[in-house]
């Protein structure tokens, strides 16, 4: 096990490299980079200057033009030059692609180049929201998808678990934020009832509250998103849970444990279920990561909630390139680790499989 472990963890390197790799070069072509942003703000909406000092000069001093930016003719090539040396555009691309993976693999992720923030404090500050949106949905949806899909398999065929599987098949089908604004629309005071709040976490006298009327704030802000994100998160488990069921319901054991007179609920729960279970639980790590980082920009940015989701959002309008970058690098390097995690768990649950008998 310990060389598959090492196998697996020198095969992160270059898959985690090629994932920034093809991104930065994606990036590369992609127009309204943050130099044009800045004179986009200057030229149309804001005439202020974005650098320490003494832009508005150099705007007033040239009449240069440098055609490789939309919307920069009038303005001072030593002016533009400045621009792309704050934003570490004049050094080559490959140099700049080397240069922050080096800083990344000492979990540098620089600052961003509209907040006057470090990456790393920004993501700390956000982390939260999301957090509290993904471990909640993960346990409303494992609480609902595990006992619901095995009931399912032991009614297998029956009236229930055909409505059942339509219901699945709906909320697995409706996206989490067309189903968010219906939820807006009837219950956020959007046409028709005012119940819950429309944006944010916590009330804004949250600190003043006490203690259970802090917890109750807490859930009454976050019962609409939970019940979003919910829908089709349940969906794929239930349905995993239902076949993972009735495969092992079918194997000769159970027939076994039924013929010595056993009862359904300990033949159920006592034998089936541990194996059954098996996939399930192995697949926890890449869920609870999923929960976490999945689905939520949308989510996060129709209910305002400032989580990671609406901070990578609002990084990519603005071009803000150490924020996306350095969530990618996170969010990718959590995403390897966890694939690995899953197939621990898999020997850790079922000592027979064994890795090191497989390719990686």
């Amino acid at each position: 096990m310990g060389a598959y472990i090492l196998r697996r963890i020198l095969l992160m390197i270059p898959t985690l490299v090629g994932i920034m790799a093809i991104s930065f070069l994606v990036v590369q072509f992609a127009p309204g980079g943050p130099v044009e942003q800045v004179i986009a703000q200057i030229q149309g909406q804001d005439s202020g200057d974005r650098l320490s000092g003494g832009g508005n000069d150099m705007m007033s001093q040239g009449t240069g033009d440098d055609s490789r930016y939309r919307g920069a003719q009038g303005l001072d090539p030593e002016f533009i030059k400045k621009l792309e040396k704050q934003f570490g555009f004049d050094k080559p691309p490959l140099t700049r692609f080397l240069d922050m993976m080096w800083n990344y693999i000492r979990f540098d992720f620089g600052e961003s180049f509209f907040r006057n923030t470090s990456v790393i404090d920004l993501i700390l500050d956000k982390l939260p929201v999301s957090m509290s949106l993904g471990f909640w949905i993960l346990i409303v949806s494992y609480m609902i998808s595990i006992p619901l899909g095995i009931r399912k398999a032991v009614k297998d065929g029956s009236t229930f678990d055909v409505w059942t599987s339509g219901v699945v098949i709906v909320g697995y089908a409706v996206p989490s934020f067309l189903f968010g604004i219906l939820l807006i629309v009837l219950f956020a005071g959007g046409s028709f009832l005012d119940w819950f709040p429309l944006r944010g976490l916590v009330s804004d006298d949250f600190a003043s509250l006490s203690w259970p009327q802090k917890i109750i704030d807490y859930f009454w802000h976050l019962t609409l998103p939970l019940i979003a994100l919910s829908l089709s998160a349940f969906a794929t488990t239930t349905l995993l849970t239902k076949n993972s069921f009735i495969d092992e319901i079918k194997k000769q054991y159970v027939i076994t444990a039924r013929a010595k007179g056993l009862s359904e609920r300990r033949v159920l729960y006592g034998h089936v279920f541990r194996n059954a279970m098996l996939i399930v639980i192995a697949g926890f790590p890449s869920a609870f990561i999923s929960a976490f980082f999945t689905g939520s920009l949308l989510i996060e940015n129709i209910f305002s909630l400032d989580g990671l989701g609406r901070l990578g959002y609002l990084s990519i309008v603005n071009r803000d390139y150490p924020i996306v970058f350095g969530t990618l690098y996170i969010f990718s390097l959590m995403g390897l680790v966890v694939s690995l995690l899953s197939d621990l768990i898999y020997t850790w649950i079922d000592p027979r499989i064994d890795f090191e008998r497989r390719d990686v």
